[in-house]
């Protein structure tokens, strides 16, 4: 899909829009294979198939701040896992203002469905589902992986997910949080939406194991609430590893994720082989 296909977003702050640019360059020329999973242009996936008969598979969200984004931004992960054994999905989800919670949630949960659902066309291995993303990416792909309530009505079972990966995610949106503003995508004042969707309070018994990343010189509050929420998380009894990516902002932590000489690809590509043996 053209980006210019996809419906209006609101207009992209510096730091999104440099962002923007340095995804999209780095992932020219890389091709996958789109599938809608909706009516909105935006409820639509790309796979980019490992060689390889039976592989994992990495579902990976953009960010955007829930207003912004696009599923190609993520295509340069491709390459590196390809050629680590794996296959990566890549999704897009309706954004606000004009889509609030739980819109884009559901749209990710039917992109799980999705990729669920292909894994005969490409051969990859469907009950080897990892899930990810970076910022508001990372946010959703966690409250997914923390509910059990989407699932039935998708005809998954409630372990589709093995793992999680969030990079620079945010798990709380409650009062003292340490957000300078309220997301719009959250809705209106008053019904509640802050808790129902921060993954902090949604932590349920059939949790994944989680992979949380942020950078040493990310957004303070994100660095604070990966910690915390990863504090929750073996509090329940769910394993959770969290990974500083050293001199990494709120941006580079993500153009670092497909770079061989920084640290966060070999780690992640590593915890995600070591959870399938766990299951095995």
């Amino acid at each position: 899909m053209l980006i210019r296909d996809y419906p209006p977003q609101e207009p992209k702050s510096e730091v999104l829009l440099f962002l923007h640019d340095k995804l999209m360059g780095l992932a020219e020329g890389i091709a996958g294979h789109e599938h809608s999973y909706g009516d909105d242009p935006s409820q639509s996936l790309i796979v980019y198939p490992a060689s390889d008969p039976g592989s994992p598979v990495l579902i990976f969200m953009h960010g955007g701040g829930w207003t912004n984004g696009y599923k190609e931004e993520m295509a340069f992960l491709a390459p590196v896992l390809n050629a680590a054994g794996f296959t990566l999905v890549s999704n897009s989800y309706r954004l606000a203002p004009k889509h609030v919670f739980p819109a884009n949630f559901d749209d990710a949960a039917d992109a799980v469905a999705a990729t669920w659902r292909l894994a005969q066309q490409y051969g990859y291995d469907r009950d080897a589902i990892f899930i990810g993303g970076h910022s508001a990416g990372g946010h959703l792909s966690t409250l997914l992986s923390v509910t059990s309530d989407w699932q039935p009505a998708r005809g998954l079972p409630l372990d589709v997910i093995k793992g999680c990966l969030p990079i620079s995610g945010t798990f709380d949106f409650t009062p003292g949080c340490g957000l300078s503003m309220r997301p719009r995508f959250l809705g209106p004042q008053g019904i509640f939406n802050e808790v129902k969707a921060s993954p902090i309070f949604r932590v349920g018994d059939r949790s994944p194991p989680f992979f949380i990343t942020y950078g040493a010189k990310d957004f303070p509050h994100l660095m604070v609430q990966s910690e915390k929420f990863a504090m929750v998380l073996r509090a329940k009894g769910i394993a959770a590893e969290t990974f500083e990516v050293p001199e990494a902002t709120h941006g580079t932590v993500l153009l670092m994720a497909a770079e061989k000489d920084k640290p966060w690809f070999a780690a992640a590509v590593r915890w995600m082989r070591t959870v399938l043996a766990n299951e095995s």
